[in-house]
């Protein structure tokens, strides 16, 4: 990482406290929505509303699915914040800047994050529509240096070398679990390993093959950095994949996926995702506070 991307503790204060001054709303926990899966915030109450471009420092995201706006809200009388859009490597943001908002939110005392994207599958057992619960993860730019915690390491947030065992916390896993079996949906949700690279090409299928002989489960293009940062914080992580494809793993297989497609399961599946989480928030042990 260059020193010009670095980014000092004022200026993920300074929009902290741009944000602390905009809304009554002091968030607990935060989720970060993938492709198509913006309307998770939808479900939010009393909602205040921020596009992307209106806040200090925040980047802008470029992909289509992603809104670009920061929504702050009630959901089952937990306060969240929201992110429709993320920020990805391959837009050309350094993962500063595409973790930004992550450590913003721990300074507005956010102590849980929910991360939500879209994946393809490389388990031989995953169908289109599954979801995938995140036990665990690859970090392939992280392996080859690419890490948001490199340069200077800021002790406000963290150590300097985090652990990242147990990352995904076990509780809210179960809990998760818990839930899809109330809501009679467990037949289509798994457990497994997320992997991250870089894109945004999608894999060929010599890359599918390796990352399937790894232990992947599902591949995609995000969610690795903002998890790193977030445990770096001290922050719970629990995690979520919607199987929006198949990863093509023979030389006889003429299908192909475009994000298009992708956006498609992800409406398919949006009602299913959005009770999924709105549950395992109102059972989470949060004590909300308004300013």
């Amino acid at each position: 990482m260059h020193s010009k991307d670095q980014i000092c503790h004022e200026d993920y204060q300074r929009t902290a406290d741009w944000l602390l001054s905009q809304t009554q709303h002091r968030p607990k926990v935060a989720i970060i929505c993938g492709s198509g899966l913006g309307m998770l915030a939808d479900a939010l109450k009393c909602q205040d509303s921020f596009k992307y471009s209106d806040i200090p420092g925040f980047p802008q995201s470029t992909v289509k699915g992603h809104a670009g706006r920061l929504v702050f809200g009630e959901l089952k009388g937990k306060t969240c914040v929201c992110m429709q859009g993320r920020f990805h490597m391959y837009e050309g943001h350094s993962l500063s800047k595409v973790t930004f908002p992550v450590r913003v939110f721990k300074l507005l005392g956010v102590e849980t994050l929910i991360v939500t994207n879209a994946a393809g599958s490389l388990a031989d057992t995953y169908n289109c529509g599954d979801i995938m619960i995140i036990r665990d993860h690859i970090n392939f730019p992280g392996l080859a240096g690419l890490n948001p915690l490199s340069g200077p390491n800021d002790d406000k947030f963290g150590p300097r070398f985090p652990p990242m065992s147990g990352v995904y916390d076990k509780s809210l896993r179960k809990m998760a679990f818990d839930i899809c079996k109330s809501m009679g949906v467990s037949q289509y949700v798994q457990e497994g390993v997320y992997c991250m690279v870089g894109g945004p090409n999608f894999e060929s299928i010599a890359e599918a093959r390796l990352l399937h002989k790894l232990g992947v489960d599902a591949v995609g293009m995000s969610t690795a950095p903002e998890v790193l940062v977030a445990s770096h914080c001290g922050m719970r992580v629990f995690g979520l994949s919607l199987i929006t494809n198949k990863v093509v793993k023979s030389y006889e297989d003429n299908e192909s996926v475009n994000h298009e497609a992708v956006l498609e399961v992800s409406k398919m599946r949006s009602e299913t995702l959005q009770a999924l989480v709105t549950e395992l928030i109102s059972r989470m042990d949060i004590n909300n506070n308004t300013a």
